[in-house]
Order: structure tokens, then sequence, then C-alpha cells
């Protein structure tokens, strides 16, 4: 036997519970970051990246085992004895920088931040231990307008990533009203244990769909043993209040109104669980102000988010149809986490989308690769003469917020259709010699008129054709082209009618 047969190599293999990402995937989420990103923006938040490691004591009673800082997380101790953490999630971090820099910021302090975090649990299918997350927030935002607007965000994301209203929704609700149905049950607040046995609660229904109602049943109770084995404790409730638990989580109401009076009734004379009414019924008055309606934000009690911080509204984001659906982010308002830096209130509200399994889960619905990365207006240009004015308005299309650029290449009509027709565009511009003499433009809805546009040769066959164009004149430019791509992404979501989520407007 030779020296070299004596070697021993390392495996080549990847720890538990991780994994590699290869180069499709890889450009597809930097896709993915980028719109919702670009969203994030747009609605006035700030980008901050936090460092990857913090103190333990950062993460204090929100670790899943304070007593063993490296439960839950992965720990090490530094050379001075301090225990740090890769973080858990992007909110903790965030609650240290503000406490740290509390002065200097504008309140509320509006950020976006994308970045990889790390959970020390058992991975299964779809369940890693290193993902990635991108989170908004609002901190110093005490009044309920921040929350709607956070669902409101949520909304604008899917949307902006090609997923019409029908097939995603916002499911909305409030810790309190929980806090309330358990008050029923006769759970003390004061309670030594009353914390454990409220997160015990909580986890339980945040399983909801993963374990059906047997399984939360079974975890509301004494617990629950999983096809391995693995024995999970449970909340250890009664019966009785299993039951009332389990009722609260199958609410359903035909409109937001009617939910809310069953939930009213449900919590009784818990000034608590009235509250967490009230505060419900504020963002689904708010909600319209945004543009969302109840196809894409709706009332749903059987969500909770499992983690323990949060403090009053929470709401998740599914994406899917039907009963298949897939939980692709989520928040709520968490208003105690600076509190533990400052020793003062300061409320809080936020969002964390998981973009690995949003992007899986936008595979699994086949959503097509255009619908991810739809291409800008493009506006075209008509003469080496006219470059300054196809500037001028794409430009007047960017700063309405509307994603768009001015032809720069060379070729005419027909190479700039073409262009258009590869680069995803959902409206074409045009401004030729006629529509100039008229003070009009022309513009072509691509998505009615694609199949048509590469056998368009010059402009007169353009103004022959006809079909899926329309002349503005040229100072409502803005406003016709919004209209479009508002029939558009209309039309996007009526393809699909069949739908669990009521049609009702938010009222």
């Amino acid at each position: 036997m030779t020296q070299k047969d004596t070697i021993s190599r390392p495996k080549a293999r990847i720890p538990r519970g991780l994994r590699d990402i290869d180069a499709d995937e890889a450009r597809g989420l930097s896709a993915m970051l980028a719109v919702v990103s670009q969203v994030y923006e747009s609605w006035g938040f700030e980008p901050l990246d936090t460092a990857i490691l913090e103190y333990a004591d950062a993460l204090g009673h929100f670790l899943p085992d304070q007593d063993r800082p490296n439960e839950g997380v992965f720990a090490l101790q530094d050379d001075d004895g301090q225990w740090l953490a890769l973080r858990y999630d992007l909110t903790a971090p965030l609650a240290r920088y503000v406490a740290a820099h509390y002065d200097e910021l504008p309140k509320p302090f509006r950020r976006y931040q994308w970045g990889t975090v790390f959970r020390n649990e058992k991975p299964g299918p779809g369940r890693f231990r290193q993902f990635m997350q991108i989170d908004a927030d609002s901190v110093g935002a005490p009044v309920m307008v921040a929350d709607a607007e956070l669902c409101a965000v949520a909304a604008a994301c899917m949307e902006s990533l090609g997923v019409p209203r029908r097939r995603y929704v916002v499911g909305l609700n409030n810790r309190q009203v929980l806090d309330g149905v358990l008050e029923t049950l006769g759970l003390d607040p004061k309670a030594a244990d009353f914390a454990a046995r409220r997160l015990g609660v909580l986890r339980a229904i945040d399983k909801w769909d993963r374990l059906g109602e047997k399984g939360v049943a079974d975890l509301l109770g004494e617990g629950r043993k999983d096809a391995s084995g693995d024995f999970t404790p449970g909340a250890c409730l009664d019966a009785g209040s299993i039951d009332k638990v389990l009722a609260f989580v199958r609410l359903k109401g035909v409109s937001h109104g009617n939910l809310c009076d069953q939930l009213e009734a449900l919590v009784g004379n818990s000034e608590t669980g009235r509250a967490g009414v009230m505060a419900l019924r504020e963002i689904i008055d708010l909600l319209p102000a945004f543009g969302c309606d109840a196809r894409c934000v709706a009332i749903d009690p059987s969500i909770v988010r499992g983690l323990g911080y949060y403090t009053g509204p929470v709401f998740e984001v599914r994406l899917g149809e039907g009963r298949v659906q897939d939980a692709v982010g989520g928040g709520g308002r968490y208003d105690d986490m600076v509190r533990r830096f400052k020793g003062i209130s300061v409320p809080a509200v936020g969002f964390s989308m998981g973009v690995s399994r949003l992007y899986a889960a936008l595979q699994e619905q086949k959503m097509k690769k255009e619908n991810l990365l739809q291409g800008p207006v493009v506006v075209l240009r008509l003469g080496e003469e006219n470059a300054a004015s196809s500037v001028t308005m794409a430009q007047e299309l960017r700063v309405a917020g509307i994603r768009a650029e001015a032809y720069v290449g060379g070729g005419g009509m027909r190479a700039q259709l073409k262009y258009a027709d590869k680069r995803a565009a959902p409206i074409a511009v045009i401004e030729g010699d006629d529509e100039r003499a008229r003070q009009s433009v022309t513009v072509k809805d691509l998505a009615l008129g694609a199949s048509l546009a590469i056998d368009i040769s010059d402009n007169e066959e353009w103004r022959t054709t006809g079909v899926a164009q329309t002349s503005l004149p040229r100072a409502q430019l803005v406003e016709g082209v919004r209209a479009i791509l508002d029939r558009q992404r209309e039309t996007a979501s009526s393809v699909d009618s069949t739908s669990t989520v009521s049609s009702d407007k938010c009222t």
C-alpha cells in the first residue's frame, strides 16, 4: 500500500440543513431582490446592513431557549467569555441599531434590508438552517396606518413580481384578539408560566397549514410526536380550552365586518381582545386608500406568527390558489423590542419575505419568467433629431413612478418594436411626425398586440394597423400609460376567477 492510498480525504458534503445555490437560481434570486428592493425604495424605506453576528443577549428572551444561548441559534463564545450568535432574523439587529442611534434617527425610522439569517433548528422539506430574508420596518410608528401600509407594501411586492390578485393573499390577524380568547379561558397573565403557555399556543396555531387541525389540537394539549418519533411538548390546555381556541382559528366571515363581529363576540368582555378587534377594523378601513381590497388582504384568525416578539397586528403573505398555498413572508407589530435596550416604549411594525421560499413558490406556481422580470415601458425614437423628445417622455414616466426607458439603439420601427418585445415591455410609446403635428402620442398595448409587433416595418403600417393602440394628447401621456398598465393588471387578475378570498371591498 502506497502512502498516497493511506491519505485521509474529507468527504465532499454539505452540513445538514444547508444547500448550495446554482447559477440560474442565484440570478433569479438577485432579480427578485432587485424588484422587492425597488418596491421598498418607492415607498420611502431606506437601506441598512447590520452585522451578521450579534451578542446573544441582544436577542434576549426572543431566542427559542434563553437559558441556552446556543439552542435555536448558532452561537460561540468570544475570547472574553461572552456569547455571540449568528443573527436569527433581521428584526432583533434592527432593534439594537435603533437603540444605539436613537437620538439621531428620524421617527419613524423606515428601513429595508436583505441578508442571510441562521436558525439551529431541525431542517425539513423547504426548511433550511441558512436562508435569506428581505425586510421593511417602521420603528417609532404608533398608529395603525403604519400596519395598513406594511400590508399594502406586501401586496405591492407580490404584484411587482408578476403575481396577480387572487393568486396571493395577505392574511391579517391581531395577537391581542387571541390574548382576549386566552383571558376567557381563565389563563392568568400574571402567572409565572403564562408567557410560556401563551407562546406554546401561538406556535401551535402557527402550524395550522402544515399539521392540520389534529396536529394543532395535539400541540395545544399534551404534545405531538412526529413521523420521526421526535416529541414536541404542548401548551397543556384542557379539552374545553382547546375547543375554544380551535373555534377561534376556524372562524370565517362573508365580509370583514361580519368576521370582526364574530371575533368581538368570541373575546367577550376582554378589554385586550376588544382593543385587538378595534385595531383590525381600523386597518381594514384604511386599506382602500392604499389601493387594497379583500382580494389581496383578508382577515384570517389562523395567522399568529410563531416568534414571541409580536405584540399586536400580524400578517402573512400566502402564494397559491384555493387550499394549496405557500407562506412566503409575514410580519407584524412589535412594540417592546427596543424597550429592552432603551427602557422606553418604541412602537414598531415590520414585514419580512423569505427570499428562497418565495422564489421556490413562484417556480412551483409556474409563473412566467417575463412576469418576474417584466420590462419597462419603451419610448421609441423616430429620427435622430427627435432623441430629446423620447428621452423627455421616458423621464416623465419615471418621475411618475413608472419604469420606462428611451430607446437608444439603432434601427427603425421594426427593430425598435422587436427590441420592446424582447424586453417584455408592456407598452411602447410612439411620437412620429404626425403625432408631433397634432401634439399627441400613440401608445401601443404590447400585452394585446405583441404578436403583430414584429411584422410592422414602418410608420405607415403602424398607423394603418390600428390594433391595441391608442392616440393620446401629449400632455396626458402619464395618465394614459398608467391606465393601460392598470388594465393589464386587472386582466391578469381575472384570468383565474376561483378563489377562497372574498371579492368584497375592504369596508
